[in-house]
């Protein structure tokens, strides 16, 4: 079956340049949360839907399709985490600026406290179909949060975003 294949590829490599292990870590983590079905993979239907949970239009099937296959570098029609992280590491070397970071922010945020709580991060997992705990989000916060208030402020999210080191 090829989805038991897919799901057990090789553990993600950790040396990609500037990254450490944790910030790899990181950012399987964030795969793993738009790999709803588990199988190794970022399908269509899944980047779609975490597209979505971010509110990002995504009205043609057309365009996510295209993304996909621009990131796909073995060509079967969905991004592996080593795609995936290619991906981000190119984009992140990039353009990204405060004020991008900051749009992804007030996405976490919908109610606008100007800060990402756990009832945020409860919201875009289960919008994403991740079933996590209180446990795993707080630990996830309490990376980010720098001043242990117990929620992260824009300034420690762009610090995330941009993988400074993170504590």
């Amino acid at each position: 079956m090829e989805l038991a294949s897919s799901a057990k590829q090789k553990a993600p490599s950790s040396s990609r340049p500037g990254l450490s292990e944790h910030e790899v870590a990181e950012l399987k983590q964030a795969f793993d949360l738009f790999d709803t079905d588990s199988s190794g993979t970022i399908d269509p239907k899944e980047l779609r839907a975490a597209m979505r949970s971010l509110g990002l239009e995504t009205n043609k099937n057309q365009s996510v399709y295209q993304m996909i296959q621009d990131i796909d570098q073995d060509s079967k029609g969905e991004i592996d985490f080593d795609e995936f992280l290619e991906l981000i590491t190119t984009k992140l070397a990039g353009s990204d600026t405060e004020e991008d970071v900051q749009k992804i922010f007030e996405l976490f945020d919908d109610d606008q406290t100007g800060f990402i709580t756990l009832h945020n991060l409860k919201r875009v997992a289960s919008e994403l179909g991740e079933r996590m705990d209180d446990a795993e989000l707080l630990e996830m916060i309490e990376r980010a949060d720098l001043d242990q208030d117990g929620q992260i402020s824009p300034q420690e999210f762009y610090r995330v975003m941009t993988y400074k080191t993170f504590c």
